[in-house]
């Protein structure tokens, strides 16, 4: 789905703004008042804004690590391995999600 000119892209939109509209689109999609065609148009803005809020929780993990290596000498946990276990479990949760519906 292209994105609206006005609509921010996920380089400009905060994780809490991302929060708050998902929280929006849902109940929208409770109400089952909106047509099958804007329940497609919210849950494909739903999904992008999942995607969003994945990438800038694994970017805020990464800086976490990063500082408590700077600050104790040493990585706490292998950073690579947390990672790919973050990835792992980011497409799990946006597998679990996309079941839903």
């Amino acid at each position: 789905m292209p994105v609206p000119k006005n609509e921010p892209t996920g380089a400009e939109i905060s994780f809490e703004t991302a929060m708050e509209r998902l929280e929006k689109i849902v109940e929208e999609m409770e109400s089952s008042k909106l047509p099958l065609e804007e329940l497609l148009v919210r849950y494909e803005e739903g999904i992008r804004l999942v995607g969003v809020c994945n990438q800038q929780l694994a970017s805020a993990e990464n800086r976490i690590e990063t500082l408590t290596r700077s600050a104790n000498g040493r990585p706490q946990s292998s950073g690579a391995a947390n990672a790919q276990d973050t990835l792992k479990e980011s497409n799990k949760i946006k597998n679990e999600e996309i079941r839903l519906f």
